[in-house]
């Protein structure tokens, strides 16, 4: 079946896309690669992807080229659901032959909401959706396909038995190449990575237990199953060859660092290639390790430090000590490792004291930059039970975002109410940033390179426009 891959059009600025954890508009203008879509796209000969929201293309450009199709893919999430159901039904009134489906956590943990919801949606691939998806475009009945809920030709929707998770990660081929085919690197854009980037899986699945975490408890799960080196390293000299202005090559597994061995022997395979590489990592990985990977290019970790009160870590099952979390740091700084760390405000046990206890605590390992979420309980996380039995949640604001894909603060508490949850990221950024130290540190970076001086000066005005976006939020509240 000729297959279109879709990352439909929402929220202008909305990263919201098959790559990105947290869907929502971003303090500055960024946009993940949507890796969960390529991985497909990559096994369906002669499909064709199209990311909507980096490359502003409209919804009538997109529905002009229905008739090129037999079949639709989207990647949808909570926030975008509505919206790209809509892309659906003006896809299907161009070409009322076109069989749409629907990829993403959300349909992983609820195809039978979704499709209730939508009569449009001719199926959804559950889970680990990678073959699920390519089954349908080589034409396998539905009713043999594992995996899928679909629609009979009575309507009736079938939930087909699950489909084994993968343990053979080399048997998926490089996402890359789909971003060489269909994609403009220069579109994607993290205000903590260098520019232009690329970003791809080396395995998938994370070991802990984070009970806000989307990907491990919907679609990845919690075994961490890696390609071999020599795949993930092949791919990378593809990358060199038929990608040569990228700065930086991103791993994007949930936890680079659960496997120490394999990163460190990864790590000096990428120091033989000369190239700059950062990683996501847990605030628990051995000095030793650091300089292992620090020595072959490694430029900055991404690490979730959540929050600074150990209770909370605890209660979100973290499995990580402060203590050890500021060590970690330490010897990030003193080995010269960037650190882009992220918090969440709002957290179970989450007080006034708390926040300010993180707040302090940010200040203090001081990591180079820093992002800072509202919690935000997606359907098919433990957080997303946990508030709905006790009451957390209201109904209303489960969408978790408002009109303009701006991060709503869903969650309160009998001691915390939801405006003082999301007054508390403003405050947040604000003191973090808005200290002399931190002040100097940014204008040094920016008179040292041009580059960085446009860069930080544009980031600034994008920061400020999102900070009145969210006042406007709070009125409206």
């Amino acid at each position: 079946m000729r297959t279109l891959f879709l990352q439909a059009p929402t929220f202008d600025g909305f990263d919201g896309g098959a790559g990105s954890r947290y869907q929502a508009k971003r303090e500055i203008k960024s946009f993940w690669y949507p890796t969960w879509l390529a991985q497909p796209a990559a096994l369906v000969p002669n499909s064709k992807l199209i990311d909507a929201p980096p490359h502003n293309i409209k919804l009538p450009e997109i529905v002009a080229q229905a008739n090129d199709f037999d079949l639709v893919v989207l990647h949808t999430s909570v926030p975008s659901f509505k919206s790209d159901v809509k892309t659906i039904e003006a896809l299907k009134k161009a070409n009322p032959k076109l069989v749409a489906g629907l990829i993403g956590a959300k349909v992983a943990v609820d195809a039978a909401g979704a499709m209730e919801q939508a009569p449009v949606v001719d199926f959804c691939a559950r889970n680990e959706f990678d073959f699920t998806v390519k089954e349908v475009a080589d034409g396998v009945p539905m009713s043999e396909i594992k995996g899928l809920s679909y629609r009979n030709a009575d309507g009736v929707v079938i939930h087909n038995e699950d489909r084994e998770i993968m343990t053979d990660m080399d048997q998926l081929p490089f996402v890359t190449s789909v971003y060489k085919r269909d994609l403009e690197m220069e579109k994607y854009f993290i205000g903590y990575l260098k520019h232009p980037y690329i970003s791809f899986y080396s395995g998938r699945g994370c070991k802990s237990r984070c009970t806000f975490c989307l990907w491990p408890q919907t679609v990845g799960g919690h075994t961490y199953r890696t390609r071999s080196v020599a795949h993930v390293i092949e791919e990378i000299k593809y990358c060199m060859k038929e990608f040569p202005q990228t700065k930086e090559f991103f791993f994007d597994d949930d936890t680079f660092t659960d496997n120490l061995p394999r990163a460190e022997e990864i790590a000096r395979e990428l120091g033989k290639l000369g190239v700059t590489w950062s990683c996501n990592a847990k605030a628990n990985v051995p000095r030793e390790t650091l300089k292992v990977l620090k020595d072959n290019g490694l430029r900055l970790l991404l690490v979730g430090y959540e929050s600074g009160n150990q209770k909370i870590l605890n209660n979100i099952k973290k499995g990580m000590r402060v203590e050890v979390a500021e060590k970690f740091t330490k010897d990030c700084h003193d080995l010269g490792i960037a650190i882009h760390g992220t918090f969440i405000v709002g957290l179970p046990g989450e007080t006034k004291e708390t926040i300010q206890e993180t707040i302090a605590f940010a200040k203090r390992i001081n990591p180079h930059t820093i992002q800072v979420s509202l919690a935000a309980p997606y359907p098919g996380t433990f957080l997303y039970k946990q508030a709905v039995e006790n009451g957390w949640l209201d109904v209303e604001n489960a969408e978790l975002v408002d009109e303009n894909g701006v991060q709503i603060a869903p969650l309160h508490y009998p001691h915390l109410s939801h405006s003082e949850i999301f007054a508390a990221v403003e405050e947040f950024y604000k003191k973090f940033y808005f200290r002399a130290p931190k002040i100097a540190s940014i204008v040094s970076e920016m008179v040292r390179s041009p580059d960085m001086m446009k860069r930080r000066l544009r980031e600034g005005v994008e920061f400020w426009h999102f900070l009145r976006e969210r006042q406007g939020v709070s009125k409206a509240a």
